[in-house]
């Protein structure tokens, strides 16, 4: 346990940072699944709105700092390959 007060200070501001972190993360992680889910379920208007939903957070998340923004730029890219990749397989069955 900390001894001076600098260091309490320190342990309480840490606390707060890493559940404001979680927070963060599972917001991120949670969106993503949806956006997911909705390719899946393949209807354009859900997929149109849960990635638009999906880059805001990301670009607001990495914006704030919660994560890097080259970490955002690559999970955007993965999910809009994903999202390509099931509009172009949708068009080749019709």
């Amino acid at each position: 346990m900390p001894h001076t007060q600098s260091a309490w200070k320190r342990m309480r501001q840490n606390e707060r940072r890493r559940r404001r972190n979680r927070a963060w993360y599972k917001r991120i992680k949670k969106q993503r699944r949806a956006t997911i889910e909705a390719i899946t379920t393949s209807d354009p208007k859900q997929i149109q709105e849960q990635w638009r939903l999906t880059q805001q957070l990301l670009d607001r998340a990495a914006d704030k700092g919660y994560i890097h923004p080259n970490k955002a730029a690559r999970l955007k890219s993965r999910l809009i390959k994903k999202i390509r990749a099931a509009q172009a397989q949708k068009t080749s069955q019709a």
